[in-house]
């Protein structure tokens, strides 16, 4: 099971990318906090980076936010490029395990969750959606929730599709 800030260095660099430009579009407060974390990080003024050309603060902020130091704002990303762009996958998750959320959001989990029900979930996820996004959601979901689920974590360590890094 992966930290935010790992699954940032971890994953392709398109997805890196796509987390930050999708914040960058629809999510001004979370991308501005990651930039601030970032800069404050590297000993910059946030102006720095601000005017840099996107692409080269993309490049600056990725390497930044794969350091355990900034978890926080790499989870905070993460999160909101999973409900902002994903939704979707997240409600059809909650929905195969018959988890009561709102819009993909869950108050409270379940302490554990039945192997049989989990695997078709995730199999169901798979067969639906880019097993790069799978991957990162199912890491978030189990490391950023107060419950974590054993046969989820046994699950992202052994099977083989939910791998990253050409893993």
């Amino acid at each position: 099971m992966l930290a935010a800030h790992e699954l940032i260095g971890f994953v392709s660099p398109a997805l890196a990318n796509d987390i930050l430009n999708f914040t960058y579009a629809s999510d001004k407060p979370a991308y501005k906090a990651a930039l601030a974390a970032v800069a404050q990080a590297r000993r910059f003024r946030p102006v720095y980076l601000e005017r840099q050309p996107r692409t080269q603060r993309h490049v600056t902020m990725l390497a930044t936010l794969t350091r355990p130091s900034l978890e926080a704002a790499a989870a905070a990303l993460i999160r909101a490029w999973l409900i902002g762009k994903h939704k979707p996958m997240l409600v059809d998750f909650l929905n195969a395990l018959g988890i009561p959320h709102e819009d993909g959001v869950v108050e409270d989990l379940p302490e554990t969750m039945d192997d049989a029900k989990l695997q078709a979930a995730v199999d169901a996820l798979l067969a639906k959606y880019p097993a790069e996004v799978v991957t990162v959601y199912l890491n978030a979901f189990n490391q950023m929730n107060e419950v974590n689920w054993t046969n989820l974590k046994t699950m992202l360590e052994r099977d083989p599709r939910l791998q990253l890094g050409g893993g």
